[in-house]
């Protein structure tokens, strides 16, 4: 049973579907679109962005962070906020505040305000996503329709990357790299008409408390953590780098500590104590990291290596869109009789191998010979796991519980991709430092390069991993019991 307007506390039993649904998947999976593909649309548009603002190398990354950072960070508080506030009141919210801090960033003036912007630009985030999956979950709590709208959305998902790469090469291009900010206000106001007509509201009813402690310690830690990465480029080892790195692990367990001890925690244990729904989180954290590093680093090799224009790099990325859209739909039919872990195993290990076969760039190469082909293969690696995997992680969750696992979904992809690419820029770093004694710059940046391509490769080998030793056995698309748990309530 899904949401529909009702001034009762709890729907009829034999209250029948909303046939709003479809529509309502429709400005769903949008929002999921433009959540996304804001990680990575900017990417395109750095070089020229930082010519333009005159930013440094490290204001130049923290463009990117800040956003993730600040998207990863809030996300549990953002799904808890839509569970008791209303999940369709929390998505409006979101997508207006989105939309006003794009206009910010894309008028912005200097490299202070362009990371203000994208910071802020991750807070309403962090309230949107969860609301949208939240919504999607108790808009279709079962059956066959459950498995087609997960599989729409996984899709959209796992594709919104690649998409926000080539659309920031058009616009780049074409306009100007503001107008990679300034085309979410056209998102959010079709966003924002598509909830106001076709989305239901729905939220937890019963105690509605906030774990402000619990807040300030996952923020504060995970934030500690993703800095202490970042200050790794400059060594491991040093002071800074351990303290922040060692702060962030103390929080982080804090935090765990007091939701094991509140009456209404930031998030539930229960959630991630199930050992299949914590390998899909898991797996999730790993493509954050593949899809953010990996699209950052060729991106640089496009443009900077291969001497490509901003349109055709983000035309040439793709080769691994189309490879997934064509893909995803073979995943959906295989995903009844094969079952998740299958999937989610042979996935990042196809994957894998398309990384492998990027790491073979040289500085005289071309695209077609040894990008090309590597791009398609991470694509139909990737379908194989983004079809599943939100769906493994969200399946026999409670109504009450629905909004913090879908924040829980969203935040291990951002924090995986804010840990993820520190890491990998630390590991490009110390090839290019390597390479360049012995060669010209053009080829210690390939090495550079080829080296964040083999450490994405066994970043997903250890997802393939996770998936064949946590997820075991078949898992149904849906829990039976869980329609019984939706509620409708009038927003």
């Amino acid at each position: 049973m899904s949401v529909v307007p009702s001034p009762s506390p709890a729907p009829s039993p034999s209250a029948g579907p909303d046939p709003r649904r479809w529509w309502a998947l429709a400005v769903i999976a949008l929002t999921q679109l433009v959540v996304v593909l804001d990680a990575t649309i900017v990417n395109v548009a750095l070089p020229q962005a930082q010519l333009d603002l005159e930013l440094s190398d490290t204001e130049r990354q923290w463009v990117i962070t800040a956003y993730v950072l600040a998207f990863g960070a809030l996300l549990l508080l953002g799904g808890r906020v839509a569970d008791y506030w209303g999940r369709k009141r929390s998505y409006m919210v979101g997508m207006l505040g989105f939309g006003a801090a794009s206009a910010w960033g894309g008028l912005a003036q200097s490299g202070t305000e362009l990371i203000a912007a994208r910071g802020l630009q991750g807070v309403f985030a962090a309230l949107l996503a969860p609301a949208a999956l939240a919504l999607l979950t108790v808009a279709f709590p079962a059956g066959r329709e459950r498995g087609t709208a997960f599989a729409v959305f996984g899709t959209v998902a796992g594709t919104g990357a690649a998409v926000g790469l080539a659309l920031g090469g058009v616009l780049t291009e074409f306009a100007d790299w503001r107008w990679c900010l300034l085309v979410n206000i056209v998102f959010a106001v079709v966003g924002l008409v598509g909830a106001l007509l076709v989305v239901s509201e729905s939220r937890v009813e019963g105690g509605r408390g906030y774990d402000i402690w619990g807040t300030l310690a996952v923020t504060l830690g995970l934030a500690a953590l993703v800095y202490g990465f970042t200050l790794a480029e400059s060594g491991w080892t040093e002071p800074d780098t351990i303290g922040f790195l060692a702060g962030g692990l103390v929080l982080l367990a804090v935090f765990v500590g007091i939701e094991a001890r509140v009456v209404q925690p930031l998030l539930p244990l229960r959630i991630v104590r199930d050992r299949v729904r914590a390998g899909a989180f898991l797996i999730q954290a790993t493509i954050g990291a593949v899809y953010i590093g990996m699209t950052l680093y060729l991106m640089f090799h496009l443009q900077i290596v291969l001497g490509l224009s901003p349109l055709l790099a983000g035309l040439a990325s793709l080769a691994m869109t189309f490879a997934t859209m064509i893909t995803a739909p073979v995943a959906a039919r295989l995903l009844p009789t094969r079952g998740p872990r299958v999937l989610m195993t042979a996935g990042p290990l196809i994957a894998a191998a398309g990384m492998l076969w990027l790491t073979f760039i040289t500085a005289d190469g071309s695209y077609w010979t040894e990008v090309f082909g590597g791009l398609v293969v991470v694509g139909v690696g990737i379908a194989f796991v983004i079809i599943p995997v939100q769906n493994v992680a969200l399946v026999g969750v409670g109504h009450h519980d629905a909004g913090a696992a879908s924040a829980l979904v969203n935040s291990a992809m951002q924090i995986g991709g804010c840990v993820g690419l520190s890491v990998f820029t630390t590991i490009y770093l110390g090839a290019v430092e390597r390479s360049a004694a012995g060669g010209g710059r053009a080829t210690a940046l390939t090495d550079g390069y080829s080296a964040v391509f083999l450490a994405t490769a066994v970043t997903l080998a250890v997802a393939a991993v996770i998936a064949a030793t946590m997820l075991r056995g078949p898992r149904p698309v849906a829990a039976p019991h869980q329609a019984a748990e939706v509620p409708a309530h009038v927003g």
